[in-house]
């Protein structure tokens, strides 16, 4: 099994460079970290929009610009236009650009919100990351989700603080939860049963690993993530 090592949240150290991605669904200014060096801002389509409205330029504008009008030339960032007709959504092809840029962990904001359907495409862009070996967070205003597959991750949060875990995508074996007020042990999950949904943090870090399938995380956005 192999042990997650860089996930971060707002209150993680970062040790390594995060690329944010923030589209056009309720976003939350706040959980935002400040730019720092190595890190790339992605605006997906409206997300230009967003960022336009706290004063951050991204570096790249990527989109078919449906749901916002096509951004005029600008020095300070990147245009790349997509067609409106195509397979990956505009999300997607921006998290596939940063993959391609060569990061390992993304931050996605206004990806939740509005339509049911596009908050649940994102959901699925944190599995695509996932069985890349790669770390996705995706932001609503107190909780961030996260998933993980095949591996072991740790969190650190309040005690009383409220999480949820969930198997995706099918079975789930091996799941273990230990440090937090209901443990399990080498359990399966199934995604059609909530079992564990509503879980609480202990004054202990919490270990969630699973040997085989993938999990959904939810935690509140202050956790510290390993």
């Amino acid at each position: 099994m192999t042990r997650v090592h860089c996930y971060v949240t707002i209150f993680t150290v970062m040790t390594m460079p995060i690329c944010h991605i923030i589209g056009a669904g309720d976003f939350f200014a706040e959980n935002l970290y400040p730019r720092v060096d190595g890190d790339l801002i992605i605006a997906a389509d409206g997300g230009l929009k967003r960022l336009s409205e706290i004063g951050i330029s991204p570096d790249f504008a990527i989109g078919d610009f449906d749901s916002c009008p096509t951004p005029e030339p600008d020095s300070r960032f990147q245009i790349i236009r997509l067609e409106p007709e195509k397979d990956d959504t505009d999300m997607l092809c921006s998290i596939r650009f940063g993959c391609g840029k060569g990061f390992r962990v993304f931050h996605i904001h206004g990806g939740t919100g509005g339509r049911p359907d596009h908050t649940f495409a994102n959901i699925q862009c944190l599995a695509y990351l996932a069985k890349k070996s790669a770390s996705g967070f995706l932001f609503f205003q107190n909780f961030v989700m996260t998933a993980i597959s095949d591996c072991e991750m740790q969190i650190e949060g309040n005690p009383g603080d409220y999480i949820s875990v969930f198997a995706y995508g099918g079975k789930a074996s091996g799941v273990t939860l230990s440090g937090l007020k209901y443990p399990l042990s080498d359990a399966v999950l199934s995604d059609d049963y909530p079992l564990g949904v509503s879980n609480e943090f202990t004054a202990q870090p919490a270990r969630i690993s699973v040997a085989c399938g993938m999990l959904l995380i939810s935690c509140p956005v202050n956790a510290k993530i390993y």
